[in-house]
């Protein structure tokens, strides 16, 4: 009976020669969102080509013929799930555009990059490319941002100009982020409070004595 079905082709259900072969743009999705689905269930110290393989529904040498290493794939797929925050929020309020990007920055989070994020929380500090891609694609784009709506707040008067830093920008996504690894889901309550106790104080010019 063994023999017979070996001759038949029968093959486990989850074996990917059994599935419709994708190629190009597909294939590469297909592997790019296995990539990030296991960072998020086992992170990158256990994340192997055969297991993003078995997942995907491919062959080893397909990924192996995209990308010669690990690290390689790892920040391709990063790369590729990188958020898109729209344009800078312009209300003509501060307040009401810190909170909107960071409502942003909030959902970004919550989605495929920020929960690989999570699972690669330990290994990036030992690892220098996946600690690149996570600045490149999940850090540098918010801190932006926020330089950005803290320079239009400036020339509305709104802001003093010393609060134009890259280092004052990185206050409130950081905060962000550290609750989100800590916590996950970032509530409005949370936003709320980081633009009105934490990044409002720092910016704001003060009140006229």
């Amino acid at each position: 009976m063994q023999e017979l079905a070996a001759q038949a082709g029968v093959c486990s259900p989850g074996d990917h020669r059994r599935k419709p072969r994708r190629r190009g743009l597909a294939l590469d999705e297909a592997i790019h969102q296995a990539t990030m689905d296991e960072l998020k269930e086992v992170g990158y110290g256990q994340l192997t080509m055969e297991r993003v393989a078995a997942r995907a529904h491919a062959s080893k040498a397909s990924l192996y013929r995209r990308w010669p290493s690990r690290a390689e794939l790892v920040v391709d797929a990063l790369r590729h799930h990188m958020p898109d925050y729209g344009p800078t929020p312009d209300t003509g309020d501060l307040r009401d555009d810190l909170l909107t990007l960071f409502r942003k920055i909030a959902a970004n989070l919550a989605g495929p990059l920020g929960e690989a994020g999570r699972g690669l929380i330990a290994d990036v500090l030992r690892n220098e490319d996946l600690r690149e891609a996570l600045r490149t694609q999940l850090i540098d784009p918010s801190e932006s941002l926020t330089l950005d709506v803290l320079r239009r707040a400036l020339l509305r008067g709104e802001a003093r100009p010393g609060a134009l830093s890259q280092r004052v920008a990185t206050v409130g996504p950081t905060l962000l982020r550290q609750h989100f690894m800590l916590n996950g889901d970032i509530s409005e309550a949370t936003i709320c409070e980081i633009v009105d106790e934490v990044v409002l104080p720092l910016v704001r010019v003060p009140p006229a004595r």
